[in-house]
This record gives C-alpha cells, structure tokens and sequence, in this order.
C-alpha cells in the first residue's frame, strides 16, 4: 500500500481555504497512491471554537472528501470538527475510493487547551480495512496512552493525525517509535507546520516507523508530501519469527 503523508501549514479557521490548498496538493502527486493522510482538525486547525467553525456529515468537507477520493481513486483520512446534534467531536474521517464512510472520534481530550470543554470523547475503538491491510486510526493526544491503542486485534498499521507543537515535538517522535515496537506495526504520523492564532509553532515531524522501529520516513520540518510504500509480508514474517505479541495482556479498557 502507498501512502502520501501530506505535512503542510493550515489558515487558522478557513475550511474552504484549507480545502483549496489540500486539493493543489493533492493535484501535485504525479504518482498513483492508495491513502493520502491530512493532519488533525485539517480545515480549521486546533482550535477550541467548536460550534462555530464545525460541520455536519453532510457538510462541504466531507463532500470534498469523497469527491478527491473518486477522483484520485484512493482513500483520504485526517480530522474534522463534526457538530451531530449539540455535541462536537474531533472526528477522524476515513473516505475509500467508493465513498463509503467510517469515523473514529477522538478518545483522549487535550485537556490542557480545553479541549475537554469544547468536544465530547469518543469511546470506540476503529479498525479499517483497506488494501488488505487492517488500519487503526488515532489523534494526536491519544498517542500519550498505550493501553487504548494496544494491539489485541493484531491490526497492521497505526495512524496518528495530529496537531503537535514544536515544543513537545521530542516526546511525538519518541512516542511514534514505541508504539511501532510494542506493537509490532507499522505507524504513520501526520502532524502540521507553521502557527495557530494562539502562537503555537508546529515543525511537522510527520514520519513512518516500520515494526521494528526503524524509519521508512524520516521527521522533516520543512512543508512536503512524503510517499511511502508498505509491505504487509515483511511484517508478517517478523511477527512470526519474533512472536512477542503472542505474550501480550489480555485486559478490558474501561470508561
């Protein structure tokens, strides 16, 4: 499976002119791929003005979305500000190239920006499968807790999509790594660059780390789509050989 991680700066607030500027992008790839990955919160960046910037399932981003998807014949994932009924959510969209749908949203709330205040949690976990690999999408600040991005259903890659400021940027490149080797995946994170309106700094870092932590993407600070292929028979042959994941816990996450 190809994958372009598309690490670029968002205007603070302005879906549609994120949407033209990730549609350029997008243009921009000369190469056919299977699953072009946006940062978090894409359209508006992280801001914790919910009810004002957030859309529906049937809103502009969406039909964006899948239009790119069946235009391009490949998927398009990132996170979204999406309103059902009073409640907000900072959903994780993954459109396929048939349209077809499915969503994630967000367990861990960045309290520290309130987040917690301005959305409502997610609860349920998400595995997607596509081109025969079987995917578990998380945002950003879920990658600070392990327990819930666990291995227990032997999925094949992880995808963080984030909006993870140049001050912690040590702990995200760290964090990526472990979660790779502890369970045995690949993983793919997607982070932005440039400022927010709050003057938080983003350097990117966007990276794929294959199962046994080494890069296949190295972190880079500088705006780019980085494409990478994955290959499912390496990893297999690795879990077999090194069958750690055979020694795992077996716990429930609770509420």
């Amino acid at each position: 499976m190809k994958i372009a991680l598309i690490q670029t700066a968002l205007v603070w607030e302005d879906a549609q002119a994120n949407r033209d500027h990730f549609t350029q992008l997008i243009q921009s790839v000369n190469e056919p791929v299977d699953l072009f990955v946006l940062p978090e919160m894409f359209t508006t960046g992280f801001t914790m003005q919910s009810q004002q910037v957030a859309e529906d399932m049937q809103g502009e981003t969406l039909k964006w979305m899948q239009n790119v998807a069946n235009t391009n014949q490949s998927a398009i994932c990132g996170s979204v500000v999406i309103k059902v009924q009073n409640d907000c959510y900072n959903r994780f969209i993954f459109v396929h190239p048939s349209g077809e749908i499915q969503t994630y949203d967000k367990r861990h709330l960045f309290t520290l920006a309130g987040e917690d205040q301005n959305y409502r949690s997610g609860r349920d976990r998400l595995i997607i499968d596509y081109k025969g690999f079987k995917i578990c999408p998380m945002v950003c600040y879920d990658l600070r807790f392990p327990v819930f991005s666990r291995n227990t259903v032997d999925y094949d890659l992880l995808i963080y999509v984030a909006n993870w400021p140049k001050l912690r940027v040590n702990a995200w490149d760290i964090l990526l790594r472990a979660r790779a080797v502890e369970n045995m995946c690949y993983v793919v994170g997607v982070n932005r660059t440039g400022f927010d309106a709050n003057g938080h700094e983003y350097v990117g870092h966007s990276q794929t780390v294959d199962f046994l932590g080494n890069y296949l993407v190295e972190p880079r600070e500088n705006e780019g789509i980085y494409v990478v292929e994955l290959q499912k028979e390496p990893l297999f042959e690795t879990r077999k050989k090194l069958a750690f994941l055979n020694d795992r816990d077996a716990f429930t996450v609770l509420d």
